[in-house]
């Protein structure tokens, strides 16, 4: 089965959209967000270091015997066994692009490893991860529940029928509960839905990107911009390992992870069912979360499965692939990650099929 782009997500510019806002003219809100990302150059010869690091890691993944040689990742404090020896050495990262994996149980300090430049690149649709973070930490979903109902106003029923981006057929004055919406968002990647749901809980999209950025803050996001609530934006930039620090988050949460762990969901309008385009959802043990594709992302992916230690105890493992294929077409960027982050899955059970956890501190809740 060929991927396809996420409807809309089509060879989007190289430059931000017309609507698109200058620095100067943005919220006097963002600033402060954006003016912290600022590092002395002292710092960014640092960064550079560490990546020769990382590569060179990757390249001497197993010595000459075949022994496993921890990764850079691992020997700058990545997850590591019992042995010494860290879960994510010698894993087949991609060839391009960056990545991050993280496995709960591995590491006392849970860092994740890493490979490829560490620098911000746009993550198209993965955005709606945060978009749905920060709606699920302002409006709460437990026991199953619904949430209210939320009003389809004009706006998101106009942008339905965009033939530029992914939109999901709504109608104005229908009301759909929370639940809903953030299945429309996430499974179809409803970028309309997306912001229908800013609207409602900031008053305006404008409002909640602020949101989202302070949340980004808070998580630790250093190297993270939100634009907007959809990720249409090719100004909305982040890197693999700042979005694992998401998910390791984001995944806490019981109704986030039913939700993406979904094959489709019911059509808004009509009695069609829409699928999930996340095809790595095939793949045994993969339970989400969150695609994006576009010309300037090329292909992107969180994604989220379980996995068995030598015990047979079950570890959720988080990965995060950018980056793939940029600069082609959103279809071979989605073919490209899809490839590559089976690839890394199996590559991580095998790794942690052979392995025993040197500690259990700071896994996550599985309920909130």
């Amino acid at each position: 089965m060929h991927p396809t782009p996420e409807p809309g997500e089509r060879d989007l510019p190289r430059t931000p959209p017309p609507r698109s806002r200058p620095v100067d003219a943005w919220p006097a809100s963002w600033l402060p967000h954006r003016l912290r990302r600022r590092r002395p150059a002292l710092l960014a010869a640092g960064a550079t270091a560490l990546v020769t690091l990382v590569a060179l890691g990757s390249v001497l993944g197993t010595g000459a015997a075949g022994n496993d040689v921890p990764s850079a990742a691992g020997l700058l404090g990545g997850s590591e066994g019992r042995q010494g020896k860290s879960v994510t050495a010698s894993l087949p990262w991609p060839d391009e692009g960056q990545a991050a994996v993280w496995v709960e149980g591995f590491g006392e300090h849970g860092a994740p490893g890493t490979h490829g430049p560490r620098r911000p690149v746009p993550i198209a649709s993965v955005t709606k991860v945060m978009t749905a973070y920060v709606i699920l930490r302002d409006h709460p979903l437990r026991d199953g529940g619904s949430g209210p109902l939320v009003t389809v106003d004009q706006q998101a029923a106009n942008e339905s029928f965009s033939g530029s981006e992914s939109t999901v057929e709504v109608r104005q004055g229908q009301r759909l509960s929370q639940r809903r919406l953030l299945e429309l968002m996430l499974i179809p990647s409803g970028n309309n839905i997306a912001r229908l749901l800013a609207r409602w809980d900031a008053g305006s999209q404008e409002a909640f990107v602020a949101r989202m950025n302070r949340a980004a803050d808070d998580l630790g996001m250093d190297q993270t911009t939100y634009t907007g609530a959809s990720g249409i934006e090719p100004t909305t930039t982040s890197t693999a390992a700042d979005q694992v620090k998401l998910a390791r988050r984001v995944m806490r949460d019981k109704a986030f992870r039913s939700v993406v762990a979904l094959p489709h969901t019911t059509a808004a309008v009509g009695s069609g069912t829409l699928p999930n385009g996340n095809e790595l959802l095939d793949t045994p043990g993969v339970i989400g979360i969150k695609t994006g594709s576009s010309t300037p992302a090329g292909g992107a992916l969180m994604w989220a499965v379980t996995v068995a230690d030598r015990r047979g105890q079950q570890h959720l493992a988080l990965g995060v692939v950018l980056h793939q294929s940029a600069g082609t077409s959103p279809q071979e960027g989605l073919r490209t990650v899809f490839d590559t982050s089976r690839t890394l899955v199996e590559g991580v059970r095998h790794r942690v099929s052979a392995a025993e956890p040197a500690t259990t501190s700071g896994t996550p809740s599985r309920t909130r």
